[in-house]
């Protein structure tokens, strides 16, 4: 595999850690052997957006899959935000809870009374959930795990090449990664269709961006936290 890849897996990893550091906190919270707020557990979520935007930018000039000319296709550009819509309205109509894995408590920044304060978490929680995971899960997911799957020599397989083993199990795996399975099994499904159509990790980030975006600001309106 080589540096290429723990280039695409530590920022991802690191995001991961977080959400089972979280996970160990509230535990220890429950058994009383710390005394957290879950106002204060919100500020996890900051913290692990930042360190997540420093290894990618760390890492920047190792991502050569990554083109803006990409979206000088207009016809992909604008199929990939027409697709984020998709997989959004689908999300929503998804949160079924035989498919929920666990009991997801959400992200209510409404919890925090401070005004100052409340602003800023909404803003790294569109921010991280907008720009900063789309880079990060494509690079892992779309660039490396489906090549990865395919030959441990992930780097000499084209981007976007098609197999269905690759196929299914990066969809299981991006759909385990979330609280609502069958969602994430649909979301990474269409992500990477999307990268087999136009050959461009650039495209999928716009999709996956749109997404959770979008999201964002129906949560924002609803108030329906368990999305976050």
């Amino acid at each position: 595999m080589g540096k290429a890849g723990w280039f695409r897996i530590i920022p991802f990893a690191v995001f991961m850690a977080f959400i089972g550091v979280q996970q160990i906190l509230e535990w220890s919270v429950v058994k009383g052997w710390l005394d957290l707020t879950a106002q204060q557990m919100l500020y996890l979520y900051p913290l692990k957006t930042v360190l997540v935007l420093a290894l990618i930018l760390f890492f920047w000039r190792q991502y050569n899959e990554l083109h803006l000319v990409d979206f000088k296709n207009l016809t992909h550009t604008i199929a990939s935000v027409l697709l984020g819509l998709l997989v959004f309205v689908l999300w929503i109509n998804m949160d079924w809870g035989f498919t929920a894995l666990g009991e997801s408590k959400g992200f209510d920044p409404f919890l925090v009374e401070n005004a100052a304060s409340r602003n800023l978490l909404i803003f790294f929680r569109l921010f991280g959930a907008a720009l900063v995971v789309p880079i990060m899960e494509e690079l892992f997911w779309r660039s490396f795990m489906l090549r990865y799957v395919i030959t441990a020599d992930f780097s000499s397989v084209r981007i976007g090449t098609f197999t269905l083993t690759s196929f299914l199990i990066c969809a299981v795996l991006f759909g385990l990664e979330h609280n609502l399975i069958l969602a994430g099994m649909m979301a990474g499904a269409a992500y990477s269709g999307l990268l087999y159509w136009t050959k461009s990790i650039y495209q999928c980030v716009l999709a996956h961006a749109v997404t959770n975006l979008v999201l964002g600001i129906y949560v924002l309106q609803t108030g329906f936290w368990h999305f976050w």
